[in-house]
């Protein structure tokens, strides 16, 4: 049985379509078909790449899809890059991520609720202290009862001339 490339190409050629030509058509790089139609699947960075540039292409070129997608996997298989899925994340273990992991998981409408408390909180011990502080002080300081005296000694104004 040909492999996939080997398909690729004999049914692009049979229909004497250009490697360009097909890059029109597919919007698939020239060096990406060539790669595909060589075989060389270490071109590609991970194999959704593979994945949907063959399929994309087996369409173009009216191919049976389904074969050829099955075709593909068992030859992505025996590939060592390709063999097993590439992990989704990296383990990682630094406090910077556990408190994103943590604040993820808060709900953001009890986290708005709760700081908005908090808020009102801070603002109303805040104006309590304020009024506290200039409630406690006297308009004036704390002097005697005042008593009228004069600045002329009981004298009265000149009389004018």
């Amino acid at each position: 049985m040909p492999t996939v490339a080997e398909q690729l190409k004999a049914a692009r050629e049979a229909r004497k379509l250009t490697i360009q030509q097909m890059a029109e058509a597919t919007k698939i790089r020239t060096d990406h078909l060539r790669a595909l139609e060589d075989g060389n699947y270490h071109a590609f960075s991970a194999p959704i790449y593979i994945r949907g540039s063959v399929k994309n292409y087996a369409t173009q070129l009216k191919l049976d899809v389904p074969g050829i997608m099955a075709a593909l996997d068992a030859e992505l298989k025996g590939t060592e890059k390709f063999s097993e899925p590439p992990p989704l994340t990296v383990e990682s273990r630094s406090f910077v991520d556990h408190v994103m992991y943590w604040l993820s998981k808060v709900n953001a409408r009890v986290l708005m609720i709760v700081g908005a408390t908090a808020g009102v909180v801070v603002l109303v011990v805040l104006i309590g202290s304020v009024i506290h502080h200039y409630h406690g002080r006297s308009s004036s300081p704390n002097l005697p009862p005042a008593v009228y005296q004069p600045a002329n000694n009981g004298n009265t104004l000149p009389l004018p001339k």
